[in-house]
Parts: C-alpha cells; sequence; structure tokens
C-alpha cells in the first residue's frame, strides 16, 4: 500500500494472526489485535510491547467486537485450527465461525473497510477431486467430529458472501492449506509440530493410517505474503471469490517423517495408528488463481522452512 492503514486482525495473537501483525507493523501501519487466547498465545506479540501503532484488545469476537477510530482492513483468523484444539473447543469454534465472523463483517460493514476471511482447505474435505480448485464444492461430512471446524469455515464463506451481496463490504477469501513455521504449539495436533515434539525427544513418530496419504507444506512467511497481497488489491469483482494459498508441492506423510528425521540426524522408530475419520487422503491446492490474481507463488522450500522451525522449537526447550 502506498499509505500507511489501520488494520483490525482478530486471532492476532495465534499462530498466522501473529505473523501478520509482524508484517504490517514492519511496513509502518497500525495494527489492532483481537484476541481472547483461548487458543492464541500473548507471548507471540510481546515484541509490539511499547509501539505506538499496536494495540492489543482482550476480547471474544464470538460475543462482540468494538474497535474504536478508523478501520481500513478487517482480517479474521479467529478461530481454533488445530485438530487438538477445534475437537477440545467445539462449540467455540462454530460460534466464531458464525457470530464471530458476522462480528468481524459488522465492524468492516460499519467502517467502510475491506474485509479478509481466513478459510481453510478443510472446505474441500476429503476430496474427490485431486488437486483441489477453488471451483470445486468439497466432500465433507457434516456431523463427524472434525465437522466443528469445517462447516464452521464454510459457513463463515457464505456468510462473508452474504454480506459481500447484500450490503456490498469489498470481502475476500483465502483458503489456507497446511502452513507451518515459528509459533506453532508443540500439542496443537498437526503433523509437523507433532513429528518435530516427538522427534527432538528421540520417541516414536506416530503416523495416522499407512503414511500414503499427502500434504502440502507452505512455510508461513510465504503463505503471509499471499494474504497481505489479497488484501492490498483494490475492489474489484476479481477479489471476491476464494482463493487457495498453499504448496502444490505434495509429499506423503511418511515420506515427510523421513525428511524429518534426516534434518534432525535422528533415528526414530514410527509407530501406525488407526486413521481418523474423515481425515482427508489427498491435500494439495492447485495455485493458478493466486499466481494470475496476486502474482503470488510459494518461495521458501521445505528444508530450509523445517531448519528454522526446528530452531524455533529448539529454543522452547
Amino acid at each position: 500500500m502506498s499509505q500507511p492503514i489501520r488494520v483490525v486482525l482478530a486471532g492476532g495473537a495465534g499462530f498466522v494472526g501473529s505473523h501478520l501483525c509482524d508484517y504490517y507493523l514492519s511496513r509502518g501501519d497500525q495494527v489492532v489485535a483481537v484476541d481472547n487466547l483461548i487458543t492464541g498465545m500473548a507471548r507471540n506479540l510481546l515484541q509490539h510491547q511499547g509501539n505506538a501503532r499496536f494495540q492489543f484488545l482482550h476480547q471474544n469476537v464470538s460475543e462482540a467486537l468494538a474497535v474504536q477510530g478508523p478501520v481500513d482492513l478487517v482480517l479474521n483468523f479467529a478461530s481454533p485450527a488445530s485438530p487438538f484444539d477445534y475437537l477440545k473447543y467445539p462449540l467455540e469454534t462454530l460460534a466464531v465461525g458464525s457470530e464471530g465472523t458476522r462480528h468481524c463483517l459488522e465492524l468492516a460493514r460499519e467502517k467502510k473497510a475491506r474485509f479478509l476471511m481466513a478459510s481453510t482447505s478443510e472446505c474441500y474435505g476429503d476430496p474427490l477431486e485431486h488437486p483441489q480448485r477453488e471451483s470445486y464444492w468439497g466432500h465433507v461430512n457434516p456431523i463427524g467430529a472434525r465437522s466443528v471446524y469445517d462447516e464452521a469455515k464454510r459457513f463463515s464463506e457464505a456468510l462473508t458472501m452474504a454480506f459481500h451481496r447484500t450490503h456490498h463490504v469489498d470481502t475476500r477469501i483465502i483458503r489456507i492449506f497446511n502452513t507451518y513455521g515459528p509459533r506453532m504449539k508443540l500439542n496443537d495436533g498437526r503433523v509437523v509440530p507433532a513429528f518435530l515434539d516427538q522427534a527432538l525427544k528421540g520417541q516414536p513418530l506416530t503416523i495416522f493410517g499407512d503414511g500414503s496419504q499427502t500434504r502440502s507444506f507452505c512455510y508461513v512467511s510465504d503463505l503471509v505474503e499471499g494474504i497481505v497481497r489479497l488484501g492490498d488489491l483494490p475492489n474489484s469483482p476479481d477479489v471476491h471469490g476464494p482463493v487457495n494459498l498453499g504448496n502444490p508441492q505434495e509429499i506423503s506423510i511418511r515420506r515427510f517423517a523421513d525428511v524429518i528425521l534426516a534434518l534432525l540426524g535422528q533415528k526414530c522408530e514410527i509407530e501406525y495408528r488407526e486413521l481418523p475419520e474423515n481425515d482427508p487422503k489427498q491435500r494439495c491446492p492447485v495455485i493458478t488463481r493466486a499466481q494470475k490474481l496476486l502474482g503470488w507463488t510459494p518461495k521458501v522450500q521445505l528444508e530450509d522452512g523445517l531448519r528454522l522451525t526446528i530452531e524455533y522449537f529448539r529454543g522452547l526447550t
């Protein structure tokens, strides 16, 4: 952006949200981070204490969202995002996907601000189309245990488009594929921190299923760059539909375990357990839309991003 903007970032103390705070503040913008800290961590934002352009509001956006003064951009990243968290907080996950999203949209409408919704590749469920394009409607179990996250995000997308069509709010939607990097929580149930936690402790690595299922891992700095580019775009018919943000380089979970162990120089056993209900067997984005609309493609190689992530986790021990 040519001029500094004021950003409201719901979920600002979370993994991705805190990195977005860093980015906007580093380029001279003002940031209001909003978080109830149910899964976000205050330590993710300690580096901004004393910054006059940063404000933290301890609020639950599912109940209300009040921000004084002008706002140029509202980003909704407020939600438990890991299996451990959304299975622990199922009702809170559904609430933030519905009422929380509505409150963020109402703020954007009131302030005449742009709105960006953080959705997820989980909208595709256990996909029958591979790789996944934004036009694919998904294969989701609406009553399974993980549906509290899948359906919350699918509803939030519908609500976002309803506000756009009804109230002409300038909205954008991103569908985030597997992202990793510093500030992930070791015990959140996602494969990167789970493998790193086990390997750093010399424990067996747990693989659910036979390990042939695939994921596509995007380093957090690449993801943040794509998010910011979409938020910066001027209003046009092209920006309102969902945009996949992820790394199209696909890898099996079994192969990924080998990469982790090689980087750490560890020789750990592999333990196989039953695949959880509705766990996706393939997950890989088509990013043609992001490439054309944003001029964006991931740049951080998997091994390089993992080294940075390993360094962060080692610093926690």
